[in-house]
């Protein structure tokens, strides 16, 4: 079994074989498929994540996905096949929490907007309620938020994407830092100029 069966299904192949596509990905799953475990780069791009969608589905497979935030880093690399991150208090409505509770299968989608990038992983999850020495390892130092359980993801497919569709976005923070330099520096440019034209004078 390829590592690409995850989301291959019989009927996904069936349409890749009419529209194309099935011979390429055949030479993928020949080679080894999608990797299964998490190597230093898909580590590293974890590690300045902001945010990411979490999808599930109820036991009668209706689809739900959740989007997650927190500073960066919030989203923990545990070792080569386990994420984990700390799940805050929210509107209550505990989707993800009940969908979990009956049907572990779950998914990541990791969107990087600012250098357009995004990695999907397959993998299944499970909620910890009962761990409050986990939950706070997970939780993001002076992060302005209510911890109530923690979430382990294992890892069992991921493949990163091409850049195409994805819009490019900005933090406003780091848009705003690089205005300060530029004025900064067309201050300083200003007060070369003012000196200058004294000196002429």
């Amino acid at each position: 079994m390829a590592s690409t069966d995850i989301a291959f299904s019989p009927s996904v192949k069936a349409v890749q074989e009419r529209r194309g596509s099935r011979a390429a990905y055949a030479r993928l799953e020949q080679n080894g498929g999608w990797d299964t475990k998490i190597d230093a780069v898909l580590a590293k791009f974890i590690a300045g994540l902001r945010s990411f969608y979490l999808a599930t589905a109820s036991k009668d497979g209706q689809p739900y996905v959740q989007h997650r935030g927190g500073p960066p880093g919030f989203l923990r690399v545990i070792d080569e096949t386990t994420l984990a991150f700390a799940d805050f208090a929210g509107n209550r409505q505990y989707v993800t929490t009940g969908n979990l509770a009956e049907n572990p299968r779950a998914m990541l989608f990791l969107m990087d907007y600012q250098h357009r990038r995004r990695v999907k992983i397959w993998g299944q999850a499970r909620v910890v309620e009962d761990d409050p020495e986990l939950i706070a390892r997970l939780f993001p130092e002076d992060y302005r938020a209510r911890p109530e359980a923690a979430i382990l993801f294992t890892v069992e497919a991921w493949d990163a994407n091409c850049p195409q569709h994805i819009p490019q976005l900005l933090f406003v923070e780091d848009v705003a830092a690089a205005i300060d330099v530029l004025e900064k520096r067309i201050a300083a440019l200003e007060a070369e100029n003012a000196r200058l034209r004294g000196a002429m004078a």
